[in-house]
């Protein structure tokens, strides 16, 4: 990831709660050709004893994705923000000298590691567990797997594979107009703060938060 200083995010905790309430990422791997391959997928960032925890997803085995991929490779988990358009009518520059130009405001973290797929029926059902629970919980009548009778629940986890990425690299990114004065920063909160797009009214908030932040 391009990361200037004035963009980066280093809160450990941050970054783990950004990733946490996205809850899905784009997961991309390299096949025997030299093909990029990316599938969105469902993940929870376990903190447990490798150094910077692993993301643990799932696949569908319809999916080929999996196929190619050997215990150990390296691969990139791509967690999406919120993200808007900068209209540069925003910035007070633009009345001053006109030396302005349209940029995009967006925050993002990738997560780089090792890959290792598994079948393992009982691993899978962790999975599932886990990020059905951390929705379901939410929910007034929550649904959990044991809900479902145990001969379909097998049935369905032989229909999916799953994924585990050990982290060893985590680059996170707020693109907030930090390189602006305040003046063109407070008239690009007001723009997007009076936006329908919700997105916009995101960032307009982050942009309002003290410090590089990916999530208030």
């Amino acid at each position: 990831m391009y990361q200037p200083a004035h963009f980066t995010v280093e809160d450990l905790t941050d970054i783990q709660e950004f990733v946490q309430v996205v809850g899905t990422a784009d997961f991309v791997t390299v096949d025997e050709s030299g093909q990029p391959v990316s599938t969105l997928m469902p993940c929870v960032w376990r903190n447990d004893d490798t150094a910077n925890g692993t993301l643990v997803m799932h696949i569908a085995r319809a999916n080929k994705q999996w196929e190619h991929i050997s215990n150990g490779v390296r691969a990139l988990a791509i967690v999406h923000g919120p993200q808007a358009y900068i209209s540069p009518s925003n910035y007070a520059a633009k009345a001053e000298h006109g030396k302005v130009v349209p940029t995009w405001n967006y925050t993002s973290v990738h997560l780089s590691g090792t890959v290792e797929i598994s079948h393992d029926t009982d691993y899978l059902r962790g999975i599932v567990r886990e990020l059905t629970d951390k929705y379901e919980t939410q929910r007034n009548e929550p649904w959990s797997i044991d809900d479902a009778p145990d001969v379909y629940m097998n049935a369905q986890l032989k229909g999916i594979v799953a994924v585990t990425l050990t982290i060893d690299r985590i680059e996170a990114k707020a693109k907030l107009n930090q390189n602006r004065s305040q003046e063109d920063q407070d008239g690009v909160i007001s723009d997007l703060s009076s936006s329908p797009n919700s997105e916009d009214q995101l960032i307009a908030t982050l942009m309002s938060t003290d410090g590089n932040k990916l999530i208030r």
